[in-house]
């Protein structure tokens, strides 16, 4: 039995997604992961065939579909050997924040755009001093009159350099509660005030165009904001199932991609003595091991999925899946080195890349350690 179930228009979508990928995104991977960046061009394609932000509804310019869409995009990118074309934090972690917080002005504004490709989005919590502890964010939000005033600076931003509209963390200095005083607010690519640091060089996710931002005296309308003053760090606790929840299926995904590589390795690379590895009964256990922890890892993440379809809390089983696949996402890329040995010292080893680019899913959107200790709190211990 099927935990999730595709319709004939899901498969239909998944068709045309690969086709697309095929032919616009992975031929240029390499190209992209040399040149650190992504072409904006490539996010209107995008946005152009309707694999952007799927979930919104037609009159934002998405298709109105459900969350299986997003996962169907989030699997299939993950073939692709490239990270920077991260459609997944675009359309399920940034955007979300509009469609439910953004007043009608607001959404009508922005989310055609962001539908579109037109307009690339990021998220601005993590600052040098401020990383999963969201109560320790020092960018302020002053208002005068009509107008809010931002002065900050933020690290680690994932399309800093590509977007053209982030939405900013910030906390009222007047307020001493740091869970009171945060509220988010949109700034746009071009506002006074707003500047991008240097692109981050990073050990994996080189065609991702991860950055610093920096606000000094950056002034925005006061209609700007998302939602109610205030109320910044509750709409980050809301969507933040989500999106760790999405962090699970690139874990997942990434960790069957990995060893479906590996597995057509071992078959097809023979020893000395003409036989293939994969004959060999260690290279058969280890395998076996593997296949068993991802199909594990896969109904877990299913149902989750299924549950968060259906609108129900899943936030300590999403905290666990989070840290549980993305340890297991490490652990067997690194198996998986072992097996391609010496394979594995050049840059054409296609887990190699895929290992480096696993290694940060520990980290973003909370850290393992910061999921346990969710799933602890929840749970009464």
């Amino acid at each position: 039995m099927e935990i999730l179930n595709y319709n004939d228009e899901h498969k239909d979508f998944r068709k045309k997604l690969v086709a697309f990928l095929e032919k616009e995104v992975t031929p240029n991977a390499d190209k992209w992961e040399e040149e650190h960046i992504v072409p904006k061009s490539v996010w209107k394609k995008m946005g152009e065939n309707g694999f952007l932000c799927p979930c919104l509804e037609p009159e934002y310019g998405g298709i109105g579909g459900d969350f299986l869409y997003s996962v169907i995009v989030a699997e299939e990118m993950l073939k692709t050997r490239q990270s920077g074309l991260m459609a997944s934090l675009h359309s399920d972690v940034v955007v979300p924040y509009i469609h439910s917080y953004g007043s009608d002005e607001t959404k009508k504004k922005y989310l055609p755009k962001c539908a579109s490709g037109e307009c690339i989005t990021a998220v601005a919590m993590t600052e040098p001093d401020a990383g999963s502890d969201i109560s320790s964010i020092k960018t302020t939000a002053k208002e005068e009159g009509d107008f809010i005033i931002i002065d900050g600076s933020k690290t680690f931003i994932s399309n800093g350099i590509n977007c053209d509209i982030v939405i900013v963390a910030a906390c009222d200095p007047l307020v001493k509660d740091p869970y009171q005083a945060l509220s988010l607010y949109i700034v746009d690519d071009g506002t006074p005030g707003f500047k991008r640091g240097k692109q981050l060089m990073k050990m994996g996710f080189h065609s991702q165009d991860t950055s610093e931002l920096f606000f000094n005296n950056c002034k925005i309308p006061k209609s700007n904001r998302l939602g109610d003053k205030g109320m910044g760090f509750y709409m980050l606790m809301e969507k933040l199932q989500q999106e760790r929840l999405v962090c699970s299926i690139g874990a997942v995904a990434a960790a069957e991609y990995i060893l479906n590589e590996t597995i057509t390795y071992c078959k097809n690379t023979k020893t000395k003595s003409g036989k293939p590895l994969s004959k060999f009964q260690a290279t058969q256990f280890a395998i076996v091991e593997m296949v068993t922890e991802i199909k594990a890892g896969r109904i877990f993440l299913e149902k989750l999925i299924a549950d968060h379809i259906e609108g129900n809390n899943v936030v300590i089983e999403t905290s666990m899946a989070k840290y549980w696949t993305t340890q297991k996402a490490k652990e067997i890329g690194y198996r998986c080195l072992d097996l391609w040995g010496q394979d594995a010292m050049v840059e054409k080893c296609p887990v190699v890349r895929a290992w480096r680019d696993v290694r940060i899913l520990s980290i973003f959107a909370g850290t393992n350690e910061i999921m346990k200790g969710i799933a602890a709190k929840f749970m009464g211990l």
